[in-house]
């Protein structure tokens, strides 16, 4: 019998997955590890609606652990800059020829021995269109 949500039925495949891993909060590493191979199992299927729930729900669960468990670090504007360049196949030279930002700050940022100034930012920003917050730490 399909399980209703709202007013909306899901299919059988949605009880038969709360019956193999229960929908709950994760509280240590272990049921971490086990709701993981989960989603990684149902990822590699077609899934019916009420597997897709399924997995909605089990990813929320996953997020609100791994953000209170296992936060993820601020990326330094060092690295933010050197991703953008990567992504962009700017050396140090061509992006200081292109943006007036000379190749040894560049290279000082790079390796954190120096920050950028608020113009610079805005200067960088603007030439890799992103919002200067992305070279600031949250």
């Amino acid at each position: 019998m399909p399980v209703k949500t709202g007013s909306r039925p899901l299919p059988d495949t949605y009880l038969e997955l709360i019956k193999e891993f229960p929908l709950v909060h994760i509280r240590d590493n272990k049921t971490m590890i086990t709701a993981q191979g989960m989603i990684d199992r149902l990822l590699a299927k077609d899934l019916d609606k009420g597997a897709q729930q399924y997995l909605d729900v089990l990813t929320d669960l996953v997020e609100k652990y791994e953000d209170e468990h296992e936060p993820i670090p601020d990326a330094s504007e060092g690295d933010v800059l050197r991703e953008l360049m990567r992504a962009n196949n700017l050396s140090q030279m061509g992006l200081a020829k292109k943006v007036g930002i000379s190749q040894s700050t560049i290279s000082a940022v790079l390796n954190g021995s120096r920050s950028l100034t608020k113009k610079q930012v805005v200067t960088l920003a603007t030439f890799f269109h992103v919002a200067p917050a992305a070279f600031l730490p949250t």
